[in-house]
């Protein structure tokens, strides 16, 4: 009997799960960005599993070591433990942009071999990330992908599979979408109205 594969949500680290700051792996520093918590509480809720995958290029350039990271994976989880979740499982790509490794984003060689690792069905799945190279990798290994537009991409360099299928403002909306009966808040348009009761959950304004 063939086994049942599973879904997952892929999500990029900093800038989308995490507040962008480059090259940090003091744990002090971390902060979920506005709304995480709950958004990767409902996708766990909807059956998905939730899996990180992050370009690591410090560790090529010498700037911390690949064990360094251990830290922050223990930090995130503990940031997620009020929500009552935990990511599943993270994978780094510790390569720099010339090193010529097929686990660096845009490839999507991370996401591929996560799936392996978990049993993953990519065409139930998605990649959220803030920067067009996450949602290239996405498409490229047959997911659904969502551009989390906070202005971290700044160059909008178009081409072959960087098209995202949503663009969002944050994760909560990306949650949404993704599993729209957790609160039937998707409209037409294709993106969705911000659910006031979540942002007020997160302790967050509603500003739309």
């Amino acid at each position: 009997m063939a086994l049942a594969l599973g879904k997952a949500v892929f999500i990029d680290k900093d800038g989308t799960l995490i507040r962008d700051v480059p090259y940090n792996v003091d744990p002090r520093w971390l902060r979920l960005t506005p709304g995480a918590g709950v958004a990767v509480r409902r996708l766990k809720n909807a059956g998905y599993k939730l899996i990180v995958i992050s370009n690591q290029p410090g560790v090529a350039r010498k700037l911390f070591k690949e064990s360094d990271l251990l830290a922050i994976n223990g930090e995130i989880q503990t940031l997620l433990a009020p929500y009552g979740v935990k990511m599943d499982a993270f994978y780094y790509c510790p390569h720099g942009p010339g090193d010529g490794c097929e686990c660096r984003k845009p490839l999507p060689g991370l996401i591929l071999r996560a799936a392996e690792d978990h049993a993953i069905d990519l065409r139930n799945s998605w990649m959220i990330g803030d920067i067009l190279h996450d949602v290239e990798a996405g498409n490229r290994a047959g997911c659904r992908s969502i551009h989390f537009d906070n202005g971290n991409e700044t160059q909008w360099v178009m081409g072959e599979c960087r098209q995202p299928e949503y663009t969002v403002k944050g994760l909560i909306e990306a949650a949404n979408l993704i599993f729209p009966a957790a609160s039937g808040s998707v409209n037409s348009s294709g993106g969705d109205r911000t659910d006031a009761g979540a942002y007020k959950e997160a302790g967050l304004a509603t500003t739309k």
